[in-house]
């Protein structure tokens, strides 16, 4: 792998100086935090064979059998334009979801698309997830831990989701190129991470939307405090919330569990 990384290096950036190869962790953005917090450089990448506790939003568990998939964690520290943003953890997750979409059509052929707000998806099966966790001090963001999961071989997994989720072997009926699929990850965030930290909002938004075809008059529901509310999504907006029609008025929604029915 380390050949495929020294061919790639002219586009990565920081991403690629440094990185640490784990066989097996709790979770790489755990290990991607501890490292942040001794004051790593930006780019810091945390890669694993297994993880015995890997998580996706809101608590989930992130299945993590060894060999199956591909696990890292990216420490980012956003200056600029990016750090000036509203909320630059939800323009990452946006931006991340577009690099990993990209790169899994590059490496793969296959025409990965996004669901709101860090799903990679073949048709209705989930290939890939993301997760952003920021870290601020008084109020300043010091670091952002970006978590990737992306399944590569057929796993065990967990009765719950073996009807939900897919992987690359799967969906192409061929062996994973494990080092090729990495490096055009890190291709693909450097790339993006550019384009966020120059300000160019409006580019990630346009190639978001264009990656998400199935998003706009999509039904959801969530959980509120007066039950369960449901809608049609219309968009995202620049703040990376999803836009949704609810009757005669429209809804943003920020976080919390978003249901696609």
């Amino acid at each position: 792998m380390q050949r495929e990384i020294l061919r790639a290096a002219g586009g990565l950036d920081v991403f690629g100086r440094r990185i640490h190869w784990l066989e097996t962790t709790t979770s790489t953005s755990d290990v991607a935090a501890y490292l942040a917090e001794l004051g790593v450089d930006e780019g810091t990448v945390v890669v694993a064979d297994a993880q015995t506790a890997g998580r996706g939003r809101h608590g989930h568990v992130w299945c993590s059998p060894p060999g199956a998939g591909l696990y890292l964690s990216i420490v980012l520290r956003p200056s600029g334009n990016l750090l000036g943003h509203a909320n630059p953890a939800a323009l990452l997750t946006l931006a991340s979801g577009v690099a990993i979409a990209e790169s899994v059509r590059a490496s793969t052929g296959l025409p990965a698309e996004i669901k709101w707000p860090n799903d990679i998806m073949i048709g209705r099966r989930k290939l890939a997830g993301i997760l952003a966790e920021a870290t601020a001090q008084s109020g300043v963001l010091q670091h952002v831990i970006l978590g990737i999961g992306l399944n590569l071989r057929q796993a065990a997994f967990p009765p719950e989701i073996a009807n939900r989720a897919t992987s690359v072997e799967a969906e192409t009926n061929r062996a994973a190129d494990r080092a090729q699929i990495f490096v055009q990850v890190l291709t693909a965030v450097a790339a993006r991470y550019r384009d966020l930290q120059a300000g160019r909002f409006d580019v990630i938004l346009g190639a978001w939307r264009a990656l998400a075809p199935s998003l706009p008059s999509s039904r959801v529901e969530w959980d509120s405090v007066s039950g369960v509310v449901r809608g049609r999504a219309e968009d995202v907006d620049e703040q990376g919330a999803l836009v949704v029609r609810v009757g005669d008025r429209v809804e943003r929604i920020i976080a919390g569990e978003v249901r696609w029915i």
